[in-house]
């Protein structure tokens, strides 16, 4: 009698701070993944600035990105993404929440971040960690067809 396949567990997803020579990656996951990506000199000048810019790696290997800035009691996820044959494994989730302890960590009290509102996936993902609308900012992302707001939604960080 043959047996089922074993599955393995997947490997520990590690959040790392992000190197000048995972840019080309990052570049590279941001226009798989996006159709009006950021460009090199953008993320070059998120880790100049000095903003938490994280990667996300499995076993080694590159699966995605966080970029977070923080000042003033409050946090402010710039980008977040996992590479597309990444996806659907609970490591956006993995991400995100990583960008939330950073945030703490920094001292913020909120957090905030702004997403397409076709990116219902997103949306999801956020409101299941606690994030709520807060506000729409109109015309906010260049879409195929002119622009797309933006959802704009907050998380209270402390109690």
């Amino acid at each position: 009698m043959a047996t089922a396949p074993q599955h393995l567990p997947m490997p520990e997803p590690v959040l790392r701070p992000m190197r000048e020579d995972d840019v080309p990656a990052v570049v590279q996951a941001e226009r798989d993944s996006y159709a009006f990506p950021w460009s090199e000199p953008v993320f070059r000048d998120c880790l100049r600035v000095g903003y938490l810019c994280r990667v996300l790696e499995i076993d080694h290997r590159f699966a995605g990105y966080g970029i977070l800035s923080t000042g003033a009691g409050e946090a402010h996820i710039l980008n977040v993404c996992v590479r597309p044959e990444h996806r659907c494994r609970g490591l956006g989730r993995r991400l995100v929440v990583g960008l939330f302890d950073l945030a703490r960590a920094a001292g913020a009290e909120d957090l905030f971040l702004e997403v397409r509102p076709s990116n219902t996936t997103a949306i999801r993902l956020y409101q299941s960690l606690g994030l709520s609308q807060v506000g729409l900012r109109r015309g906010y992302y260049q879409a195929a067809n002119g622009r797309e707001d933006a959802i704009v939604m907050r998380l209270r960080l402390v109690p």
